[in-house]
């Protein structure tokens, strides 16, 4: 609560609590300090009792809370380590009249311990979702089959790349404006590697222009290793696959010019795209390619979704490489990732649930239990 609620008054008759203790609250990051003290004897009619603090070397308290009558133990959980702090903690009647203060004999400084015991129940989860990984990969290098939803864009590869070729015009990918570090990036060339194989197969002319010359080396080294792996290394052209400018309209403004000259008949936008998402789909449209985008950046999705065929959204984007390879391992991982998920939304359903409950009955032991689970399983 605001300080100024409780603005300083007269001391009545009300009894201060007693004998105020402050320890270092154990196996924390440093950033807590525990406070108990002995009730004042008109605990009953109180209205509360207000916490405060002050560093050191600070002049004035501040308010940290006002816990409920009854309460002698609150931690404070909103200091610095190798901080020194003094505290109050005074006895509200109702009218806001505050006793006398009883206040910590000396400062007490917060330590950081080897071992945050806060974050336990991240651990116990991490556990969960780790185990769930590996037992599915080890399933998955078994043999046993892992059920992958059918992802329409990823199966609309093979009919973009074949109208391209029927209709004797090239395949146009474009790998987003970000550098090789960005994960979407990342991504979006996994799914080159498919494009590229198809693309061989089918003798169809791939085009790769980049905004990054780290981008445009890992697509020249995919796209090699595709034609590779399709048996002809001969149709490889490294001059396809070629730098720009690391200037963003620069690059559409090129991509633009591509395109209405050179008439792509499949356009693929898979990457980290911001503004020029819709100036490119938009232009694929014109020239009548069809056109599959893929992104985890939210803000551009609609544009996707409004111009291009088919649209990869957000998880199916990075679940690509797994769907089109059939690799055990990325399998195995996108299958353990479901426990993580089904486990968190069970958590949400029941937290719902249980909030509701504890909102309409009143329930102590079920707004305790919710209280739990907010403050120490999921901080």
């Amino acid at each position: 609560m605001c300080a100024a609620i409780f603005a300083p008054v007269l001391y009545g008759q009300t009894a201060p609590p007693a004998n105020l203790n402050a320890v270092d609250h154990p196996w924390d990051n440093g950033t807590r300090i525990d406070l108990s003290w002995s009730l004042s004897t008109n605990d009953t009619t109180l209205s509360g009792y207000l916490v405060r603090k002050k560093a050191a070397n600070e002049a004035e308290f501040t308010t940290v809370e006002i816990v409920p009558p009854g309460t002698n133990r609150y931690t404070v959980s909103t200091v610095n380590p190798e901080t020194s702090y003094l505290f109050q903690v005074i006895a509200v009647a109702p009218g806001n009249a505050e006793s006398s203060p009883a206040v910590t004999a000396e400062p007490i400084m917060p330590l950081m311990e080897w071992f945050d015991g806060t974050r336990v129940w991240f651990l116990f989860l991490l556990g969960v979702f780790s185990s769930a990984v590996l037992a599915y990969i080890a399933l998955a290098r078994r043999g046993v089959k892992m059920k992958v939803r059918a992802i329409p864009g990823l199966k609309a590869i093979d009919e973009a790349v074949g109208r391209a070729t029927e209709m004797g015009r090239s395949c146009l990918f474009i790998p987003g404006v970000q550098d090789i570090n960005d994960i979407q990036t990342i991504a979006g060339l996994n799914v080159l590697s498919r494009i590229a194989t198809t693309a061989a197969e089918y003798d169809a002319k791939l085009e790769v222009p980049t905004s990054k010359s780290l981008v445009m080396t890992a697509a020249r080294e995919t796209v090699q290793a595709a034609f590779l792996t399709a048996g002809r290394p001969d149709a490889y052209n490294a001059d396809d696959i070629y730098y720009v400018t690391d200037e963003q309209f620069g690059y559409v403004a090129y991509l633009q010019g591509l395109m209405v000259r050179e008439k792509p008949a499949a356009c693929f936008y898979l990457g980290h795209f911001f503004a020029e998402s819709l100036i490119l789909a938009e232009a694929g449209n014109s020239v009548g390619a069809i056109q599959i985008a893929g992104t985890a950046e939210t803000t551009q999705l609609p544009f996707f979704v409004a111009a291009c065929d088919y649209t990869l959204i957000g998880e199916e984007f990075f679940a690509a490489s797994a769907y089109l390879s059939g690799e055990p391992d990325q399998l195995g991982t996108l299958k353990g990732q479901d426990v993580g998920k089904i486990i968190v939304m069970a958590g949400i359903v029941l937290g719902v649930i249980g909030a509701t409950i504890a909102s309409i009955t009143g329930s102590p032991a079920i707004q305790s239990l919710i209280d739990f689970f907010t403050n120490t399983v999921l901080t």
